[in-house]
This record gives C-alpha cells, structure tokens and sequence, in this order.
C-alpha cells in the first residue's frame, strides 16, 4: 500500500505542458481521470513525464540491455500481444523456447543429445530462475530426509555474503535458512573452503556466483566441487551445486572455453544466466537448465489443458509474453557463437581502456578482475576529503549513472564505484567518462575537507541547544557554509539559495 499526504490541492494534479494545445484542465495524479483525452494527449503527458527519467545508455549500473538491433526491436513489436502460456495457440513459440533452452544447455555442456532433450524453461530474469532451481533442491532434499525418516523442516543453503538480493528473497519466502560466507578486505567472492565448512546435513545446495554483481569476478567453481566431492565421501552426504551464472553464463563460454565452472563438474545440476544481461536481449528474460530430468522433482510440473492441449509448465508465474524469447532466439541465430564471442571481447577490450583512464587518475584502486564479468569496480584510495558518493552524484550533472556502494559483510568498510561495460558502450564513451571523472575529482578536490563539514553539523546542533558560545559558533558555521556554498554554486546547474 502506498501511502502519500499532500500540503496543497495543487499537489495532487499534473499538469499538461501542452494545455493550451490538447487540454485545459488538470490530471488527478493518484485517480483515474473522470474522462477521456485525445490520444495525442495522453502520449504526450506521460512522454514529458518519462523525459525526466535517465538515459538508459548512460545507465552504467545496469548489466541489463538496453539496445538491439532494429529488426530485433521489429520482432518483439510483432509478437508483444502474445501471451506465452498459451502453448496450444502459439506452438512455434513454443518450440522456440525449447531451442534455446537446448542452445543454452549444450553451450553449458549439459549431457544431452542433439536432439531435443534438454530440461530447461524461460523464466521471468534470474530470479523467477533462482526460485524454481531452489525449489527443486529443497524438495529433492526433503524426499531424500523424509525416506531416511530424519527430520526436513530446517533447510538451508549456503552462499557468500556477495550475492544478489533474489537469494535472500528465495530463502525467505521458501523458509530457508541462507548460510552466508563473509567476505573480507581484498577478497569479495565466496571463499569455497569456508563455504564446504559450513555444509552440514540440512544444506540443500551451495550456491556460487559466476560474476559477481560486486565486482565483476567469478567464484572458483571448480575448486568448490572438489571439496564439496570430498565431504560428501566423508559423511555420507550428496550435497549438489547451483551456479548462479545470471551475469556470467553469457560470457564465460565465449571467452574462457577452458574455465570449468558447469556440467562439467559433476555436483553441477542447475545453472540460472540472464538473457537480459549478456545474453543480449530487453529486461524480461531468463533462463534455467537442470543437469537430467532427474534433478527436477516431477511433482514440480504442473499439467493443464484448459487451453487445448496438455501443457506441462513449471514457473512462478503464469502468464507473461513471447516477445523476449522470440528476441532471445533471434540474438543465437544472428550471432552465432562468433558473433556473441566478438562483442564480449568487445566489451572487455572497454573495459580494459577505461580501467587504464581511470587507474592514470592516481585517485582510485582497481578492485574488478581481469578474468569475469567486462565492469570496472574501482574505490578511492583517499577518501578523507570526500567519498565515492559524492563522486556518484556530481556525475549525474553529465548524465551518467554510476552507482557507489558499500561491500557486504565483513568489508562494509569499502565503498565502491562501479561501472558496468555493456555491447552499447564504446571507445568514445569510455573516454568520455573518464574525462568527466577527472572534471568531477578536480571540482571534488576544492571541497572543504569532510572534517569541517562535520564539525558544521555538531556546532548548528550546539547551537540550537545553547551549548556553547554563540559568537564562537557563528564564526565557524559562517565560515563553513561560505566554503561550501561557494563550492556548489560553481558545481552545480542549479540554484543554491535554498541550501545556503
């Protein structure tokens, strides 16, 4: 439930920038309008509206897409009124999916045929795709407990501390403990040693990232199905894998064909990757890819034929459309696995420029690796006078979007700028962007130091609670809000009189 107060009747209409063309009257903004308006009009209200958001080129938090080619772009228009559960009307769509789940399994070295035998579904992004992977585990676990006649009401999984939020979702809504592994300082992945010692009898799986939305880097799978292999023979126990390649499964195997991190290794058996991301396409789109049919637990599968036909289905949701599957199937057939090898070198060749602009700046540490995901995670190596935040915000003024933030437990201590390097960034942009960093640090370095903007705060409290001398407190506030009023009244674009 959203909840808003209003100081004005003003406050609760938008008005029409163009009134005088299409409308004379002002829009209620939390109630459906009593009538209609021109076409013309409602484009163009919510048009302005929208111009106010960012650009999503210069969007550099996101790793999803956010440009294809037109007769891509055609394609997702033609087919966006198609709802994908309707198997029985939509049967090539349907057929579609299959290809690229089987595409997307063979690229991943799942043990199936040539033929159409993959498990697999398209999913609503990584998330819906975490959900339905940790679903088959806990249930697989549980059977298993329950046939043993040992207690199953206390799963759990273990992960690191740097894992996407979906996680944390899955483990609460399906009632499952999440195990964390904390990170610490010059180490921002899962360490799989710590992780193996955390496994205990109730852990349905071990999830490990390949990419990390932190910094980029790829968990050392491999390494983790030794170990894992090795305490397994030791208790008795079966504890499997999960790959969360949602940033990385798009990339690995173009770039490190020899990087084992998949069906490869036996404890492997599910892999969630992203469309969305690296895969190429518009928001909306995910994948999952189970090891053998036997790692899905039947009871899983739903059957319905209410729409014409038999329909197997196993998804969270049930309606949601086509266009971004069609979109997906058109990206492998286009490209081809040269074509999606070429733009990720692409990528990390960006990447790899704009790591050297800014590492030149003398200002930052580089904390991204060479081998993962094309971003560039870097941190301030003095942050006494300002911090990476500010950095963030004054980028803004150039239209990039730059997101800065703090590490996981036990390195909340790091804070972070992160810059993700998709198909759409170019030399030029990268070149761009560091000039602009430059121009903000500059700006940034004239700042008067977070010290005495510190001090500014605890003198106005003082003040207003008569505990000190007023003429000593309007001497230091007075000089410090002069500093940092002269200092944002060159900065910024805006006026300042309601801050100073």
């Amino acid at each position: 439930m959203v909840v808003t107060t209003t100081t004005a009747a003003s406050d609760e209409h938008l008005h029409c920038t163009f009134a005088s063309r299409y409308a004379r009257t002002s829009l209620p903004r939390f109630k459906i309008p009593d009538g209609s308006m021109p076409k013309e009009a409602a484009y163009q209200i919510v048009n302005d509206e929208l111009m106010l958001d960012g650009n999503p080129r210069l969007n550099l938090a996101s790793f999803v897409t956010t440009w294809m080619e037109p007769e891509c772009d055609k394609l997702i228009m033609e087919s966006i009124n198609k709802n994908y559960v309707d198997m029985d009307e939509y049967p090539v769509t349907t057929e579609l999916q299959n290809r690229c789940v089987n595409m997307i399994a063979h690229l991943f070295h799942a043990p199936v045929g040539d033929e159409e035998t993959a498990i697999g579904v398209g999913t609503v992004g990584s998330s819906e795709a975490i959900m339905l992977a940790g679903l088959a585990f806990k249930r697989k676990w549980q059977a298993k407990r329950k046939a043993e006649g040992k207690p199953y009401d206390k799963p759990n999984i273990v992960t690191g501390a740097n894992v996407q939020v979906c996680w944390e979702k899955f483990a609460r809504y399906f009632e499952v403990e999440l195990k964390e592994v904390k990170l610490r300082e010059g180490y921002y992945v899962m360490d799989p040693a710590q992780a193996v010692e955390m496994v205990d009898e109730n852990t349905i799986c071990v999830a490990a990232i390949l990419g990390s939305t932190l910094t980029g880097e790829f968990e050392d799978v491999k390494l983790l199905n030794e170990l894992l292999t090795k305490k397994n023979k030791e208790t008795g126990w079966d504890t499997p894998i999960h790959v969360d390649a949602a940033s990385g499964g798009f990339i690995a195997p173009f770039l490190y064909p020899e990087l084992e991190w998949d069906f490869r290794l036996p404890l492997v058996k599910s892999i969630n990757v992203s469309g969305h991301k690296y895969g190429l396409v518009y928001a909306g789109v995910g994948w999952v890819v189970w090891r053998s049919k036997d790692d899905l637990p039947e009871e899983l599968v739903f059957h319905i034929n209410y729409l014409g036909s038999d329909q197997p289905t196993f998804t969270l949701n049930f309606s949601k459309g086509s266009c971004q599957i069609i979109a997906q199937y058109y990206q492998f057939i286009r490209l081809g696995f040269e074509g999606y090898k070429n733009i990720m070198e692409n990528c990390m060749e960006n990447a790899r420029l704009l790591k050297e602009g800014i590492t030149k700046t003398g200002r930052f540490e580089i904390l991204s690796k060479d081998v993962g995901v094309p971003l560039v995670a870097f941190s301030l190596k003095d942050d006494s006078k300002y911090t990476v935040f500010q950095i963030s915000e004054s980028l803004r003024r150039f239209g990039w979007i730059v997101p800065a933030y703090t590490m996981p437990p036990n390195a909340e201590h790091i804070a972070v700028l992160r810059v993700v390097i998709r198909e759409d960034f170019s030399h030029s942009l990268a070149e761009r962007l560091v000039s602009d960093i430059e121009k903000v640090v500059r700006e940034l370095d004239e700042l008067p130091p977070r010290s005495s903007v510190k001090t500014a705060h605890v003198t106005v409290d003082d003040l207003h609670r008569g505990k000190a001398e007023r003429p000593h407190l309007k001497k230091t506030i007075s000089e410090t809000e002069r500093d940092i009023c002269s200092y944002w009244r060159r900065i910024s674009d805006k006026k300042t009189s309601g801050v100073c």
